[in-house]
């Protein structure tokens, strides 16, 4: 059985190094997504994974695929359509700068693409977890129509249903607010993986939770959490990453998950010297699912979704690189870096 991520998948340009926007003409072009950064790590770890989309019928779109093959990730069930291929454009922050990015995904194949173009019994074959995120909604109407469809099918399947709530406050432009769409989604998934401004923002929850502070009370993270479970009944559990940013170069790296049963607290990670913090999140949602399908304790996947979200912020590019030898390594405790020969 296989997992199946859902979403959008960008051509990311990101100015050479820390260099910013046009300082020089290029771009280093690869491709990025939040829901295909999960499905690559869940590769990387050798558990089979597929990713569904839809992309435009050129040649950005024949490289885009076969990127993802390169990973081992599943694309049969991509789907070509109209439009184009959704661009994001990164400029990487350090020290006190923090990183900008800029969206240009209007009318992007994923953005235009319609639920009736989709043969939900095939999706489904062979598949027993599903994963989506907050993104993809907040790009258009019919995107967020279909990510409703889409998580409607994976029930009727019985399908186990996981998803990242991911706010993006530059995405939702379209009349419709956050928490309009992702409460509808958040009812019917089994496992919500969010930040503590995920939970705010998209699911309309308001509990005295400092955001933007580089300090985290972890009594609070209880309370949101329960929060979360009360007003989701269906939902198993709730993985919270906690972020201390001291700044774009330092962040303190741990997270929280409360199954109903225990609430837990993983272990903290002070991430200096950052070399690319863009898709931390999807390595830890990637980490985490790895780990609730392989190991019996709930605590130990929430440690191994820590570490390999830790090791991503040493890699530059959207996809995390590592295997789970190098990740359980870290989680076992050896931190030092030390050169393996």
């Amino acid at each position: 059985m296989k997992v199946l991520t859902f979403g959008e998948i960008m051509l990311r340009l990101k100015t050479p190094e820390h260099e910013r926007f046009f300082q020089t003409p290029r771009f280093e072009a690869t491709f990025g997504g939040g829901e295909a950064n999960v499905a690559v790590s869940l590769a990387n770890y050798d558990m089979p994974s597929e990713f569904l989309t839809v992309l435009p019928e050129n040649v950005i779109g024949d490289e885009c695929v076969r990127e993802l093959r390169k990973f081992g990730v599943g694309t049969d069930k991509i789907l070509r359509g109209e439009g184009r291929m959704g661009i994001y454009y990164l400029e990487s922050g350090a020290n006190q700068r923090p990183s900008r990015v800029v969206y240009d995904r209007s009318y992007s194949s994923m953005a235009l693409a319609k639920a009736d173009v989709f043969d939900w019994d095939k999706i489904f074959d062979n598949v027993d977890w599903f994963h989506i995120t907050g993104i993809t909604p907040a790009i258009s109407q019919s995107a967020a129509d279909l990510s409703i469809k889409a998580c409607e099918e994976a029930k009727k399947h019985g399908v186990t249903v996981s998803c990242d709530l991911n706010f993006r406050k530059n995405l939702w432009k379209y009349g419709v607010k956050a928490d309009e769409v992702m409460t509808k989604i958040a009812a019917l998934t089994d496992v919500i993986i969010a930040n503590e401004e995920d939970c705010q923002k998209s699911l309309g929850i308001a509990l005295d939770v400092e955001v933007e502070s580089g300090k985290l009370d972890t009594d609070k993270y209880k309370k949101l959490s329960d929060k979360v479970l009360e007003l989701y009944p269906n939902a198993k559990k709730i993985a919270i990453t906690l972020r201390e940013s001291h700044s774009a170069d330092h962040n303190g790296w741990s997270a929280c998950i409360n199954n109903r049963n225990e609430f837990y607290v993983s272990r903290k990670y002070e991430i200096k010297d950052i070399v690319d913090r863009v898709g931390g999140g999807d390595s830890f949602a990637g980490g985490l699912i790895y780990g609730l399908r392989t190991y019996d304790d709930d605590t130990k996947a929430l440690e191994y979704a820590v570490a390999a979200s830790c090791l991503k912020h040493s890699i530059s590019g959207d996809f995390n690189r590592v295997s789970v030898k190098e990740v359980e390594t870290l989680m076992n405790g050896d931190a030092s870096g030390r050169v393996q020969r």
